[in-house]
């Protein structure tokens, strides 16, 4: 079973950047699409950015030119770099492992445990 573990959360100003990891593990990690959830208090987890196997990605509107997802099949790892965070992009962040089918992501049931980000002064 993969495990996936993220990491790089923490408290940032708005306007600040971080960069969160989530590494996998076990062989299978080149062959999957990865993605970044989060969910915020009170909502629903909500789709941030996805990566295919090949590198193509997509985004949600609300982080598009902000965030950007990438990986690094060697190290078995995804990452996003968040630019210009807002208050709003408060939530905990979830590492995700799952598939494209007709150019839709789709998530299998693989879920890192989360790392919290949160946007304040």
């Amino acid at each position: 079973q993969v495990q996936l573990v993220e990491s790089g959360g923490g408290l940032v100003q708005p306007g600040g950047s971080l960069r969160l990891s989530c590494v996998a593990s076990g062989s299978i990690f080149s062959i999957n699409a990865m993605a970044w959830y989060r969910q915020a208090p009170g909502e629903q987890r909500e789709l941030v950015a996805a990566i295919s196997r090949s590198g193509s990605t997509n985004y949600a509107d609300s982080v598009k030119g902000r965030f950007t997802i990438s990986r690094d099949n060697a190290k078995n790892t995804v990452y996003l770099q968040m630019n210009s965070l807002k208050p709003e992009d408060t939530a905990v962040y979830y590492c995700n492992r799952g598939t494209y089918i007709s150019g839709t992501y789709y998530s299998y049931d693989s879920w890192g445990q989360g790392t919290q980000v949160t946007v304040s002064s």
